[in-house]
């Protein structure tokens, strides 16, 4: 049964099953909406890639943040406004990473499937 588990993660990560369409315009979707809201505050002046990676860092250490003295079991149960704090936080992380890879025309869910592909062949499926 788990050696029919891993064939199946193998294949998936090698070949995902995605609705590139969708994904792609709902990732546009968002990147236009972000370019939108950052246009109309003027903010452009202010989001040069090297700002974006420095503020996506500030969220994501906002987010260590949460877990920070938290033991492991503690981390997996989480009260609703611990998990509201956690929602905000990806939120952020989400926001900045999608303004930064907008600056460089990348889609971010892509990236990520390639980069799994990447690591499935880095890190094969041992038995």
């Amino acid at each position: 049964m788990f050696l029919n588990w891993q064939v199946k993660m193998k294949k998936i990560y090698q070949n995902p099953p995605t609705n590139t369409t969708t994904k792609t315009a709902i990732m546009k979707k968002l990147q236009t909406k972000l370019t939108q809201f950052v246009k109309e505050r003027n903010w452009e002046q202010f989001h040069s890639p090297k700002n974006l990676v420095m503020a996506l860092s500030v969220e994501a250490a906002e987010l260590v943040e949460i877990f920070q003295w938290m033991e492991g079991p503690e981390s997996r149960t989480v009260d609703a406004a611990t998990r509201e704090h956690i929602e905000e936080e990806i939120g952020d992380v989400m926001i900045y990473l999608t303004m930064l890879a907008s600056k460089f025309d990348i889609d971010p869910v892509e990236a990520a499937h390639k980069k799994m592909v990447g690591n499935a062949k880095k890190y094969p499926v041992t038995l």
